[in-house]
């Protein structure tokens, strides 16, 4: 089964023909329809054009969730410009870094944005800006929106760059993925996957739209007739309440957030909504059953990349810690480092392959030797784990390089986490690999505790050594109060301390 070639610009676009008053989406409660959606984008495609900007350049959009997003992102698509989405949370040397790696012509961004964005020291446009907000100096954005310019060029061709969207650079500098047309088009398909999507579902959409999580929604309500209720931010205290007063049935998770709702006490609104799914990808196996127990919701698990029109595989099949197997127009091979097969059971690289010209993406933006590492022989090589069981099952196992070597062993972070995690006074943690006295490294492992909650290094340790191998055990641990998050709600690793004295160390305590 293979989607049809539709461009997301034309289903906008019928859709306000065929149906005016259908709901798009809901932002914190309030309508978009598909009529107001497609005169707000064409208003904006028509300022754009009219300022001179041609169709494959670049524009960057430093905006958080709002109706004006959505008439942005329509707009840029129409035009056939290339969306730059930049994080919200961006800012400094990252965000230097981005922008001027991209080489947007024209930035749009939230007013109270602008300053992060002209302090970064990254080079100044040549177009300028366009704020959503009050501002004398620049264009505003409302005056744009309510211009209501008709705009009616073709929709760009389905292997034209929809998007640059930068990896979560979680391990160092982020990589531009180019994202066509026909990447976003499957990106929806695969969710409705997923998902199990049928028309009058509701979406809850907390991820930002800058980041592929988010964006990867924006084809539903058009192909499954699913409507959108969308929030600014994301709030695990207020997520429950926002999801039954929005009528969602169906809430994505990415990182840890569905063990940061485990570990909230208990609370009327566990079974107080209407959600049936819970979709997404990283729940762990050991708190599979008890979350679907606890919500009342169904977990359906999927493993993807953004460089793969972000979704690969899906779990229909209730197989408790499998991420399924691949949607229509994906194989995986699984790889070891000779680069044959490996045997069932036994861990390789997932390498993607596609029958459907276009479903991978073509390269990483002016980054030749990523794209050559990533793309070789018509396959996408993930850089990722898995194993197959008897039955067909993909089992992820993190991140190839995600990994530490100590006492000759090479150890998984994503291994040690879902032990350390399962604690009753852990909220979240994350591993890294430090400088070692004697040989390669050594493990230093960061917790969150849980609100409440106190956590004692040694008796956490203590802990861990009943349920790790010797050489898994971290010799350093950190208590912090908070992490560093991409947009997915994933840690950012290479911002944690790579110091030694400023933790718990097993080995000083004589243990």
């Amino acid at each position: 089964m293979f989607p049809d070639d539709t461009n997301l610009v034309d289903l906008l676009r019928l859709h306000a023909a065929k149906n005016p008053k259908g709901v798009f989406a809901h932002f914190n409660g309030d309508p978009i329809t598909f009529a107001m959606l497609d005169s707000r984008s064409s208003a904006v495609a028509a300022w754009l054009r009219s300022r001179g900007l041609k169709a494959g350049e670049h524009v960057a959009v430093m905006m958080r969730n709002s109706v004006e997003t959505l008439a942005v992102v329509f707009g840029l698509a129409k035009a056939g410009l290339v969306w730059i989405p930049l994080n919200a949370q961006q800012r400094g040397q990252g965000l230097q870094y981005i922008i001027n790696h991209s080489k947007p012509v024209l930035v749009i961004a939230d007013g109270e944005l602008l300053p992060t964005i002209t302090e970064c020291g990254a080079a100044l446009p040549p177009h300028g800006f366009l704020i959503n907000g009050h501002d004398e100096a620049h264009p505003r954005l409302d005056v744009v929106l309510g211009a209501e310019a008709p705009f009616a060029d073709p929709a760009p061709a389905m292997e034209a760059p929809f998007a640059i969207m930068y990896t979560s650079g979680t391990t160092g500098h982020p990589k531009g993925v180019i994202v066509s047309h026909r990447m976003m088009r499957l990106a929806g398909e695969a969710v409705g996957l997923v998902a199990a999507a049928k028309a009058g579902d509701v979406m809850f959409v907390w991820e930002p739209l800058y980041h592929i999580g988010g964006a990867q929604l924006l084809g539903l309500p058009m192909t499954r007739g699913v409507a959108l209720a969308m929030v600014d931010r994301f709030s695990a205290s207020r997520f429950w309440s926002q999801v039954r007063e929005y009528g969602a049935t169906h809430i994505h998770y990415l990182g840890g957030i569905l063990q940061i709702f485990l570990k909230q006490p208990p609370s009327a609104l566990d079974r107080g909504h209407g959600v049936r799914i819970a979709w997404g990808g990283g729940c762990p196996g050991e708190i599979w059953t008890s979350f679907q127990d606890r919500f009342g919701v169904q977990i359906r698990e999927c493993y993807g990349m953004t460089e793969a029109s972000s979704i690969t595989t899906f779990n229909d099949r209730d197989v408790v810690g499998s991420v399924g197997s691949p949607v229509p127009w994906f194989t995986v091979e699984l790889l070891g480092a000779d680069g044959a097969p490996v045997p069932q059971g036994e861990r390789g690289e997932i390498v993607v392959r596609t029958s459907l010209p276009g479903a991978l993406f073509p390269g990483y933006y002016d980054n030749p030797a990523a794209t050559e590492k990533a793309l070789r022989n018509g396959a996408l090589h993930t850089g990722d784990l898995g194993s197959y069981d008897a039955e067909g099952n993909l089992i992820f196992h993190g991140r190839m390089t995600d990994s530490v070597r100590c006492k000759g062993e090479n150890i998984s972070a994503w291994e040690v986490e879902h032990v350390a995690a399962d604690h009753p006074a852990v909220e979240d943690c994350a591993m890294i690999g430090v400088a070692a006295d004697v040989g390669e490294q050594d493990i230093k492992l960061f917790i969150k505790p849980k609100d409440g909650s106190e956590v004692r290094p040694a008796e956490i340790s203590a802990w861990l050594a009943g349920r790790l191998a010797p050489y898994q055990n971290p010799r350093y641990i950190a208590v912090v109060d908070e992490f560093e998050r991409t947009p997915s709600q994933r840690i950012m690793k290479h911002k944690l301390s790579k110091r030694l004295d400023d933790c718990w160390d097993r080995l000083a305590q004589g243990s």
